[in-house]
C-alpha cells in the first residue's frame, strides 16, 4: 500500500508530507483548492509524463517521493510483480519501495527506485502494479481489452489452466518448428543430391584414412633421398661382411679365444660369450641392412604411386576448403546426408504427426478452456449486474464477451478473445465500456467490477477520481458503501464531492488553497474526527454551515 506521499515545490503545492493507513481514504475539498495536483504529484512518482510546468514558479526542481509498503499488504508480499520486476533488472528489491521522481525547470526528469537510478519506462511499469487509478475519463487497464481475458482466469481460478495450455502451445509450436525446419532441410538436400552423390563417390573411391598425409608425407621424404639411403646402406653392410669386416675379425677372435678356453680354468668362458653375442647381432645388422638396402633399391618405381596418392588427397581437400585430416569426416557427414535424403520421407511423416498430435492435444485443452471461461464469464455478469443497480444503472447491462477467434490468431492464451462490454440503454447491442458508457456512468461500472474483481487483483491501492459525480442520495451512499468494501482489503483513495462518501473514510484529508504574502499555495490536512463532521457539514451545506448540517454530518458519520 502507499505509506507516504512526500511532495516538493509542484505546482501550488511548496512543501507537503503524508502518510496514509490501510482502508478507504477520502478526500475533499472545494473546486481548485489543488485535488488534481496531488493526483498529479503522485502520477509523477509513478512515471507520469514529467515536465516543467509542473515545478513551482521560482523553484528549481520538483521532487515527489512515494514510499510503499508491500508487506502490510497481503496480495503484495515477497512475490509481489514489482519486486518481479526489479529482480528481473538486477535491482536490489524490497518490500519497501522508495519511487523518487525529480522534473528541473528545464523539463530535465530523474528517477529513482529505493535510491537506485532506473529509466522512466521501468518506474512507469512499476507504477502500474503499485496503483490503479480510476476516473470519469482516465481508467486505464479495465479499458483494455486485452487485459480482460487474465482478469477473467484470475476471477474463476482459471490460471493454473491457462498456465498449461501455454505450455501445450509452446510444445505444438516446437513442433511445427521442427517439422518446418526438416521441410527445409529436405528441400535443400533434395536440390543437392546430385552433388552429394557425386562427392562421395568421389570420396569412396579415394578412401581416405585418418593421419594419412602425415604418414605418406613422411615415406615420401625418405623415398626422395633413396640413392644415398641406399649407398649407404651398402657401404655399412660391407663394413660389416666384407674381407676384412665386423663378421670376419669377430669369428678370428672367437677362433683364437676357443682354442685355449680349456687351459684358463673357465676365465675365459664370459669373454666368449660377449663375443659370440656380439657376433649374433652382428649378422643380424648385416642381413637387415642388406634387407634395407635390397627394398629400398626396388622401390623407386613406388615413389610415384606414392605421390601420386599425396597429390590426389591434397587435390581433394582444396576442392572441398578443408585440411586433408578432414576428408575421412567430411566422407562420413556426406554419407549422412545421403542417408537423411534418402530416409526423409519416414522422418517428415513422423514431425507431421508428432505437429498434428500437439496442436489437437492444444485445441482440445484450449475448447475446454473457452468453455469454462463462457461459464465464468455468466457468473461474472451476475456478480456485476447486483452492483449496478444500487448505482443508477439498474437499466444498464453488463456483459462478459468470450468469442473464439481464428485459428491464424491462437495463442497461448487460447483461442479465444474476452471483452467487458455494456449497454446503457435496453435494446441497445452492448459494446466496448469506453465508447458506451458516459464519464460519471464508466467511473461507476469501473467501481462495480473492481468490487467483484478485488479479490484477484495484485495492485494494493486504488485511486478514484471524483467517481461520484453527477449523483447524489442513495446512489452516492451505494458507491461510498462499496468503496468502503473495497476498502476493507486493498487501499483504496477516492476524491469525492459527496458527504456520503466522505463519511465513509477511515481518513480524512482536507485539501486547501491560501494566499500569504501575496504567494498562493496548496496544503493537505488529516483531520480530526471534529474537522471531518465540520469539512462533511460543509460539505452538505455549502459555505454557511448549519446546525442541521452538521447534525446530518453526524448522522452520515455514524452510518458509515
Amino acid at each position: 500500500m502507499l505509506a507516504s506521499l512526500s511532495i516538493r515545490d509542484v505546482v501550488l503545492i511548496e512543501r507537503l508530507n503524508l502518510s496514509f493507513g490501510q482502508g478507504l481514504c477520502v478526500l475533499t475539498g472545494e473546486t481548485g483548492a489543488g485535488k488534481s495536483i496531488l493526483l498529479d504529484a503522485l502520477g509523477l512518482a509513478l512515471g507520469g509524463r514529467g515536465d516543467s510546468g509542473l515545478v513551482r514558479h521560482g523553484a528549481d526542481q520538483a521532487t515527489v517521493v512515494a514510499e510503499f509498503d508491500l508487506g502490510a499488504f497481503a496480495k503484495g508480499g515477497d512475490s509481489h510483480p514489482a519486486l518481479t520486476l526489479l529482480r528481473e533488472q538486477d535491482l536490489d528489491a524490497d518490500t519497501t519501495l522508495v519511487l523518487r521522481r525529480t522534473v528541473t525547470a528545464d523539463g530535465r526528469s530523474r528517477a529513482f527506485i529505493n535510491d537506485q537510478p532506473v529509466g522512466v519506462a521501468l518506474l512507469r511499469r512499476i507504477g502500474e502494479t503499485l496503483v490503479e487509478v480510476h476516473g470519469q475519463f482516465d481508467t486505464h487497464g479495465l479499458l483494455n481489452p486485452l487485459t480482460h481475458r487474465d482478469l477473467l482466469d484470475d476471477y474463476a481460478g482459471l490460471a493454473p489452466k491457462r498456465a498449461a495450455l501455454t505450455a501445450l502451445y509452446r510444445a505444438w509450436q516446437a513442433a511445427e518448428t521442427a517439422r518446418a525446419d526438416a521441410d527445409r532441410e529436405a528441400a535443400r538436400a533434395r536440390e543437392e543430391e546430385d552433388y552429394v552423390r557425386h562427392a562421395l563417390a568421389e570420396l569412396d573411391a579415394l578412401d581416405p584414412k585418418d593421419n594419412e598425409e602425415e604418414a605418406l608425407a613422411e615415406k615420401r621424404a625418405v623415398m626422395m633421398h633413396r640413392e644415398k639411403l641406399v649407398e649407404a646402406l651398402t657401404g655399412a653392410a660391407g663394413e660389416i661382411s666384407g674381407e676384412r669386416g665386423a663378421e670376419r675379425a669377430l669369428a678370428n677372435a672367437l677362433r683364437h679365444l676357443t682354442r685355449v678356453a680349456d687351459k684358463a680354468a673357465g676365465q675365459l668362458d664370459p669373454l666368449i660369450a660377449i663375443l659370440d653375442q656380439a657376433a649374433a647381432e652382428i649378422g643380424e645388422a648385416a642381413r637387415t641392412l642388406q634387407v634395407m638396402a635390397s627394398d629400398m633399391d626396388h622401390d623407386g618405381a613406388s615413389l610415384e604411386k606414392l605421390e601420386e596418392r599425396l597429390f590426389a588427397l591434397r587435390a581433394c581437400a582444396r576442392k572441398h576448403g578443408i585440411a586433408v585430416a578432414g576428408l575421412a569426416t567430411l566422407r562420413a557427414d556426406f554419407a549422412r546426408r545421403l542417408s537423411l535424403i534418402e530416409d526423409q520421407g519416414d522422418l517428415l511423416t513422423r514431425l507431421a504427426k508428432d505437429a498434428a498430435e500437439a496442436k489437437q492435444a492444444y485445441a482440445t485443452a484450449a475448447t475446454a478452456l473457452t468453455e469454462e471461461r463462457r461459464k465464468a464469464a455468466g457468473k461474472l455478469d451476475k456478480a456485476v449486474m447486483a452492483e449496478l443497480a444500487p448505482l443508477k444503472l439498474d437499466r444498464a447491462r453488463f456483459v462478459t464477451a468470450v468469442e473464439a477467434v481464428a485459428e491464424a490468431d491462437w495463442g497461448p492464451g487460447g483461442g479465444d478473445r474476452v471483452a467487458f462490454t455494456v449497454a446503457t440503454n435496453p435494446g441497445a447491442p452492448p459494446g466496448p465500456l469506453a465508447k458506451i458508457a458516459s464519464g460519471g456512468e464508466l467511473a461507476r461500472f469501473m467501481l462495480a467490477l473492481k468490487v467483484i474483481l478485488a479479490q484477484v487483483g495484485t495492485v494494493p491501492t486504488l485511486v478514484f477520481d471524483e467517481v461520484d459525480t453527477g449523483i447524489g442520495g442513495a446512489v452516492a451512499n451505494a458507491v461510498g458503501e462499496r468503496l468502503a468494501r473495497l476498502g476493507a482489503g486493498v487501499q483504496v483513495l477516492v476524491v469525492t464531492h459527496s458527504p456520503q462518501v466522505a463519511a465513509r473514510g477511515q481518513q480524512h484529508l482536507n485539501v486547501r488553497k491560501r494566499v500569504a504574502a501575496g504567494k498562493t499555495t496548496t496544503d493537505v490536512v488529516m483531520l480530526s474526527p471534529e474537522e471531518r463532521r465540520e469539512e462533511i457539514a460543509r460539505m452538505l451545506s455549502g459555505a454557511e454551515i448549519t446546525a442541521a448540517a452538521r447534525a446530518a454530518a453526524s448522522e452520515l458519520m455514524a452510518a458509515g
